[in-house]
């Protein structure tokens, strides 16, 4: 049983510490003042918002209602959240913990570590994912 938390709780630390990196804020466009002989035309209609990629994580369930019910939480935090410029990285590293998550699962020994291991890795989320005003945790 331990040989399967050991790789969760190193995953959940790696997901943790990705979250509380600070990202640097975009540089804003720089304006420039139109000029003075410039036609008054309305501005061109602004393109509709696109959403959000959807993800598979309601999809891609791995079987352990610990880990399927904080990837649903996180998931919410992150595209509701978490700036753009950080939401790249805390995707790929929830897709690989899903992916060892449900690796551990093919077992029964690695699914009773498995709801160990969700709830600490949710108990962790609550502090670093309260950084981005997440208090679903």
């Amino acid at each position: 049983m331990i040989r399967f938390a050991r790789p969760l709780i190193i995953a959940s630390a790696v997901l943790v510490l990705a979250a509380c990196q600070k990202q640097p804020e975009p540089a804003k466009p720089a304006t420039t003042p139109a000029p003075a002989t410039a036609p008054a035309t309305p501005p061109p209609a602004a393109a509709p918002a696109t959403p959000p990629p959807t993800t598979t994580a309601a999809v891609d369930s791995v079987g352990v209602p610990e880990c399927d019910n904080y990837i649903t939480k996180y998931m919410a935090c992150v595209s509701g959240k978490v700036p753009e410029a950080s939401r790249a990285q805390l995707q790929a590293s929830l897709d690989q913990m899903r992916t060892a998550w449900k690796q551990a699962a093919a077992t029964d020994a690695g699914k009773a570590s498995l709801a160990q291991a969700c709830t600490a890795a949710n108990d962790a989320a609550k502090s670093s994912m309260s950084a981005f005003g997440c208090t679903d945790f």
